[in-house]
């Protein structure tokens, strides 16, 4: 038996996605991006309000980074979604994190926060009143070195701590353990 509820965003996990950006003055602006994730194998795709202080920084200079904060810095990520980078140029210092400017694109990344993608817009276009979507080239990956494998080749999932958003509890929540192989599970039902 199914309950219906009607019209809900209930598409879970939510990647939580801090946009990092510079203004025209070099001012670093970060802001917690909700709607936003893969678009192809090497390009994303985030949802912005036109107003945004992220949103005109990226018109301006076509390139952001998209940060991914551990569960130990969900309060600073929360943070970055609930206060205006239009009234509050200094969120990230507020927040007590760090940057450095990227080494590919004009966008700072976030030290403390383990995964960091360096993104090139390929296409912006306001698609309604108020609302931007922008896709862009990812151009580089960094991450922390503290959550790598042994062999510095690959993530190390058993140490990876990155947070997710769940849109029904509005919580955020640690992205858990790993229950089947991709590509490989399902090959048994293959005739």
């Amino acid at each position: 038996m199914r309950k219906n509820f009607g019209k809900k965003n209930w598409i879970v996990p939510q990647p939580v996605l801090i946009i990092t950006t510079y203004d025209e003055n070099g001012v670093a602006n970060a802001m917690n991006a909700a709607w936003g994730g893969m678009y192809d194998e090497y390009k994303v795709m985030i949802c912005l309000s036109t107003e945004h202080k992220t949103t005109q920084n990226i018109l301006k200079s076509n390139e952001f980074v998209i940060n991914f904060p551990s569960s130990k810095y969900a309060a600073e990520a929360d943070y970055f979604g609930i206060e205006t980078g239009n009234k509050v140029s200094d969120k990230i210092e507020r927040a007590g994190l760090t940057i450095e400017k990227s080494e590919f694109v004009n966008a700072p990344v976030i030290k403390e926060f383990p995964i960091a993608l360096d993104c090139k817009c390929l296409s912006i276009q306001e698609v309604d009143e108020g609302t931007t979507i922008v896709i862009a080239s990812i151009v580089n990956a960094s991450i922390d070195e503290a959550i790598l494998d042994e062999n510095k080749k690959n993530i190390d999932d058993s140490k990876l701590d990155i947070i997710s958003y769940d849109p029904i509890f509005h919580t955020y929540k640690r992205i858990g353990e790993s229950v089947a192989k991709a590509f490989q599970s399902g090959v048994k039902f293959k005739k």
